[in-house]
């Protein structure tokens, strides 16, 4: 009897034949390879499933979520403004101070800094010594208050003269409203033109510059550096401020203090007042004192009111685009000294 075997997917077979089991099989060991399936933890299910919970949160607490999202978003703002300038502006700082060259006064490394008191309101400048060419306040309107204008304007070009490294700048922007759009720095720069640069034209003339934008003290110090640094590619080494005698406190130990700047490095050279307004600018100046310290940086209060009404013309203060490595000193507002970097006192 002859039978007939069939293979495959005949009608007849009740079943297929395999040779080996479905899956991975192992020659070697006769068994099934296993593997484990991977899990899904990408990143897009975790922040699908952090989305589904805060979501789900909100529900539940919208008002809690809000304040906190809000809390957050106010503390990152507040640490880039205090924190971020200071750090990102160190390595430029460094590139800059290499360059020097490239700055039209390069050569220079310290700041005499003449603070302006008056904008000079005359045509001729044959009055410069006389009160009513000058545009007075109320409280300096004395006999020899001009005098000491031109005294101050004196002691800068002199000191000037005997640093062969030292740039001049005569600070004081436009700060009164009747005299005109006329700054107290061009003031300064013009007197020292009509009187000949006091016999020292041939050596300081080219190095004697203005910084028009200053409303009060502090900001006779600080723009001055900026400008200085704008000019000169480099921070000053040294600063020596002129002015009135009795404000030298002010200068050595609050502005100075506020920029942190080395106090071996800073003089302060001081002329006196008119004989008859001595008194009263004593008593004027322990008050304005008075007022730094509470508000070291002039930026609230009676301090900022008065620098706002010094400035009758709405000048945009282009600080610190030309000094950008002080740009956190300059946003900064407190009564505890500034902690960011500043260039000199590293």
């Amino acid at each position: 009897m002859k039978i007939n075997y069939t293979f495959g997917s005949g009608s007849n077979s009740p079943k297929s034949f395999q040779a080996y089991r479905r899956g991975d099989f192992d020659l070697e060991s006769g068994s099934d390879k296993k593997f484990r399936k991977p899990k899904n933890n990408t990143p897009m299910r975790m922040l699908r499933t952090l989305a589904n919970r805060v979501q789900h949160y909100y529900k539940l607490h919208p008002l809690m979520l809000f304040l906190i999202c809000l809390s957050i978003g106010i503390t990152i703002l507040i640490m880039l403004s205090v924190y971020g300038g200071q750090f990102s502006v160190m390595p430029n700082y460094r590139k800059f101070e290499g360059n020097v060259d490239n700055y039209p006064f390069g050569r220079y490394r310290n700041l005499v800094m003449v603070a302006g008191h008056s904008v000079y309101t005359s045509s001729s400048c044959e009055r410069v010594d006389k009160e009513d060419a000058w545009y007075l306040e109320s409280y300096q309107k004395h006999p020899g208050q001009a005098a000491t204008f031109v005294k101050h304007i004196q002691k800068g070009i002199e000191i000037t003269a005997d640093d062969d490294e030292a740039l001049l700048l005569f600070s004081g922007g436009e700060t009164r409203k009747d005299a005109g759009p006329r700054s107290e720095a061009q003031s300064y720069w013009i007197v020292a033109e009509s009187k000949g640069w006091f016999g020292k034209q041939d050596s300081v003339r080219g190095r004697a510059l203005t910084e028009e934008h200053a409303r009060d003290s502090f900001e006779n110090l600080l723009f001055s550096v900026c400008r200085f640094r704008e000019l000169t590619g480099r921070y000053p080494h040294n600063i020596t401020v002129v002015g009135y005698d009795f404000k030298e406190e002010r200068f050595v130990h609050l502005h100075r203090s506020a920029i942190s700047f080395p106090e071996p490095r800073f003089f302060y050279s001081g002329t006196p007042s008119s004989q008859n307004s001595r008194e009263a600018a004593l008593k004027g100046e322990a008050l304005v004192r008075m007022q730094f310290q509470e508000d070291p940086y002039a930026c609230v209060g009676s301090l900022r009111h008065k620098k706002l009404g010094r400035d009758p013309f709405h000048r945009s203060i282009p600080y610190p685009n030309g000094c950008p490595e002080i740009e956190g000193l300059f946003r900064y507002c407190g009564t505890a000294l500034y902690q960011g970097y500043l260039p000199w006192a590293r």
